[in-house]
């Protein structure tokens, strides 16, 4: 086989939003980005989207990104720049957690409803359970995972694939890559037009690894 770097996921949490500012549960509500929201994803593809760059369009071999119009703005704005836009594909598998129940809710709201509720627990009422999130970011894993096999194993694709969707859908996304039980995700951060690199260790897929948590064009 020949020797190849190894493959890597791009994760993309849209650019602020009004609800994300005041800290609501924004699932399938469609809330537009804020002013500082395209600034932030702006500042971003300045700094790491182009040719010779840390996302090089050229090395991504597809892209999924969430219906949500927070995430489609945030994927045309990293590569308003680009010579082409990357291959994408529009997918409610790539949607934020559905909330049910609890969407625009604050979190103090929703314990003032059900004292002693845990999200990465007990998920949403009227929305998705904890299993029901688990089981859909596992099968997104899958598919990016046959990408990544296809240009490991085989030069058939690029080396790269990006999702571009919601603030809790990357943290479970993160946790279940690297094979952690969801509840875990409460752990890891990832704000508002942040990207978490995710990779493999030792030259093999057998060992998915978290390359980089939550850069921020704010700390670059």
């Amino acid at each position: 086989m020949p020797h190849r770097p190894m493959p890597r996921l791009f994760v993309v949490r849209h650019g602020q939003t009004e609800w994300s500012v005041n800290g609501r549960h924004t699932g399938i509500s469609d809330i537009p980005l804020t002013d500082r929201g395209v600034e932030q994803v702006k500042a971003t593809a300045q700094k790491l989207v182009g040719e010779g760059k840390l996302i090089d369009p050229k090395n991504l071999c597809t892209v999924f990104v969430s219906p949500r119009q927070r995430a489609h703005k945030t994927f045309h704005l990293l590569f308003e720049n680009a010579e082409k836009v990357p291959d994408h594909i529009l997918t409610e598998e790539a949607r934020e957690w559905d909330y049910g129940d609890f969407e625009g809710l604050l979190a103090q709201e929703i314990l003032e409803r059900r004292p002693g509720w845990n999200a990465w627990k007990d998920g949403f009422p009227g929305g998705e359970s904890v299993g029901e999130m688990e089981s859909r970011v596992d099968h997104i894993i899958q598919q990016i995972r046959a990408y990544h096999r296809k240009y490991f194993e085989e030069g058939t694709v690029s080396r790269d694939v990006m999702i571009v969707a919601h603030g809790h859908f990357g943290r479970v996304l993160t946790t279940r890559w690297i094979g952690l039980p969801l509840d875990q995700g409460t752990k890891l951060t990832m704000d508002a037009g942040a990207i978490t690199i995710l990779s493999y260790n030792h030259n093999t897929l057998d060992e998915p690894s978290i390359t980089a948590l939550n850069l921020s064009s704010l700390l670059l």
